[in-house]
């Protein structure tokens, strides 16, 4: 079967998953999703109180789940997450989905205070390299599993007035891209969720992003605002910037 890119075949799928960012936004959708398809689902957030209510989702929704506090920035909590997760499960788990994320207020390079630069680089980047740090060993001594990572197409899309999340989500692609480089042939795979700048419900990204584990997808882009900026970067990369800086100047 040959794989799209931008999608894949669905087939039924029941794992053991931890979902890491767990208590709102793309990561609760997936764990709720995951607990649908009648998953074991470990919920972790810094967020306690968020990641009770997702548990509860995940089990009206059919499925199992665990509530473990994480803050993602801390990697020996990270690390502790991944002994309870194969405590648990009695195995590693076959999905790990790092969807930990900060977001950052507009302005312009130069304008935006570092200290924001700081902490959507520890959530958003090191979050990412210290889920995939501590889980990738685990899953390749396994032999199987998928790492999920949550970037955006704001990593791609590089919109103005933007870019410490555009920064921290470009790294994240490419750290999937290279971890999947590295995991050929292990059994583990890697997918990479870009949702579209402006979001959307969460339930169909997640459902996208686990059709993608499903079918051994690198790139998870289930909009179709997303697919055309990942086509106009790489066909008309510079008339693709000069427009974002003209339609950036008529909107000041």
């Amino acid at each position: 079967m040959r794989l799209n890119p931008f999608g894949g075949t669905r087939r039924s799928r029941q794992a053991d998953a931890v979902v890491i960012g767990a208590g709102s936004g793309i990561g609760r959708a997936v764990a709720v999703e995951l607990g649908r398809r009648g998953g074991r689902v470990i919920c972790a957030d810094a967020d306690t109180e968020t990641t009770r209510e997702t548990v509860d989702l995940v089990e009206e929704a059919g499925g199992t789940g665990l509530e473990v506090a994480c803050d993602v920035t801390r990697i020996e909590q990270v690390s502790a997450l991944a002994d309870i997760a194969e405590q648990w499960f009695g195995a590693p788990p076959g999905i790990v989905c790092n969807s930990a994320e900060a977001d950052t207020a507009p302005g312009v390079v130069g304008s935006i205070p570092l200290s924001e630069w700081h902490q959507l680089a520890e959530v958003n980047i090191w979050g990412a390299i210290h889920g995939c740090h501590v889980f990738v060993p685990r899953l390749c001594g396994a032999g199987r599993g998928t790492i999920v990572n949550t970037a955006s197409a704001a990593a791609f899309g590089a919109t103005p007035r933007t870019a410490p999340y555009n920064v921290t989500k470009a790294a994240v692609i490419s750290l999937s891209e290279t971890l999947s480089a590295e995991l050929s042939g292990t059994g583990v795979s890697v997918t990479v969720l870009c949702p579209a700048l402006g979001g959307g419900h969460p339930e169909p990204l997640a459902r996208a992003a686990l059709d993608a584990v499903d079918s051994g997808t690198l790139y998870a882009l289930p909009q179709v605002e997303a697919r055309l900026l990942w086509q106009s970067k790489r066909l008309i990369p510079g008339t693709y910037t000069r427009a974002l800086g003209m339609l950036d100047q008529l909107v000041r």
